[in-house]
C-alpha cells in the first residue's frame, strides 16, 4: 500500500497518543478514518486536529465511536459499521493499551485480565473483525501494536510482557498465513520504545504488602523523562513500515536497542536488567 489517498483505516485508542498521531498523520495524506476510544473527549480533540491536516477542507471524512476493545461484540459491531459508512475499510490499526506495574506475587488476578483483555483480546477482536472487510477491499493490512516488552521480560510488567509477547506471535502466524493465501491482505508488528504518551499517566500499580508503594505522578514522570520519541515520530515510522510492507517495525532508538539485546544475548539481558531495576526505586510503566 504505496499511497493512502482515499484508503479508510479504522484506529483503536484513537482519543491520544499514537492513535491520535497515526489519524493526524493519515488524515494528511488524504486517507480516510473510523476513529474509536472509550475516551469521548479525547476522540473529539482527535477529530479537531485531522480537520487541520487534511490537506483540502472536507477532503477527508471521519466517524467516531466510542468503543471498549475488550468487548468482542462492541468491536464487531463497530466493524460493520465502518463498512456501512465508508462501504470498505483498508487498514485497521489496532492500538489501544493500557499498563500495569505488578510483580506477579502482588498482582490480582483481575488487574491480569483487564489488561490481557484490552492489550490482547483488544487485538484479537480488531483483527478478526476486520479481516473479512480487509480481504473484501482487495488491497489490506492489518498493523497490530506490540511494545519492545514483547522483544524482553521486564520486573513488574510480566501482564504487560505476556500480552505484547502474545499480540507478536499473533501477528507473526497471521502474516505469514496471508502471504501463503495471497488474499490482498498483509499485516505488521510493530514494536515501539519509550513513547511520550499517557500511557504511564493511566497505569495501575500493584504492590506486596511488605513493598512502598509507588507514587504514581512521579512514575508518570520519570517515564516522560525517559522517552525520546514522539507519537508523531512513531506515526511516521509506522505508517512507513506499512508502506514498505514490513512484517515488523522498531521505533525508536530504544527500540533497536531491545531489539539487538533480545538477538544477541537473552539471558545475559535479563541479568542485566534484574540488577539495574534492583538498584532503581522507580518502577518501570
Amino acid at each position: 500500500m504505496k499511497n493512502f489517498s482515499g484508503k479508510v483505516a479504522a484506529i483503536t485508542g484513537a482519543g491520544s497518543g499514537i492513535g491520535r498521531a497515526l489519524a493526524v498523520e493519515l488524515a494528511g495524506r488524504g486517507c480516510h478514518l473510523a476513529l474509536s476510544d472509550v475516551d469521548d473527549a479525547g476522540l473529539a480533540e482527535t477529530v479537531a486536529l485531522v480537520g487541520q491536516a487534511a490537506p483540502i477542507a472536507g477532503a477527508v471524512k471521519v466517524s467516531t465511536a466510542h468503543v471498549d476493545v475488550a468487548d468482542r461484540d462492541a468491536v464487531e459491531a463497530w466493524a460493520t459499521d465502518v463498512v456501512a459508512e465508508f462501504g470498505r475499510v483498508n487498514l485497521v490499526f489496532n492500538n489501544a493499551g493500557v499498563a500495569l506495574s505488578a510483580n506477579v506475587t502482588a498482582m490480582t488476578y483481575d488487574n491480569f485480565r483487564w489488561l490481557i483483555d484490552i492489550n490482547f483480546w483488544g487485538v484479537v477482536h480488531g483483527t478478526l473483525a476486520f479481516l473479512p472487510h480487509l480481504q473484501a477491499s482487495g488491497d489490506g493490512h492489518v498493523i497490530n501494536i506490540s511494545s519492545v516488552f514483547g522483544l524482553l521480560g521486564i520486573p513488574s510488567q510480566s501482564a504487560y510482557n505476556a500480552a505484547k509477547f502474545a499480540v507478536r506471535g499473533f501477528t507473526d502466524a497471521l502474516r505469514t498465513e496471508l502471504d501463503i493465501e495471497q488474499c490482498g491482505v498483509s499485516a505488521t508488528t510493530i514494536h515501539p520504545g519509550g513513547i511520550r504518551t499517557n500511557i504511564a499517566r493511566n497505569a495501575r500499580f500493584e504492590f506486596a504488602e511488605h513493598e512502598e508503594a509507588v507514587d504514581a505522578e512521579q512514575a508518570a514522570m520519570d517515564f516522560e523523562r525517559l522517552t525520546r520519541t514522539t507519537p508523531q515520530k512513531a506515526a511516521q515510522l509506522i505508517i512507513g513500515a506499512v508502506a514498505k510492507n514490513k512484517r515488523r517495525a522498531l521505533i525508536g532508538p530504544d527500540a533497536h536497542v531491545f531489539d539487538a539485546a533480545a538477538r544477541i544475548s537473552p539471558r545475559g539481558s535479563q541479568w542485566a536488567l534484574g540488577k539495574l531495576i534492583a538498584r532503581s526505586s522507580t518502577t518501570l510503566v
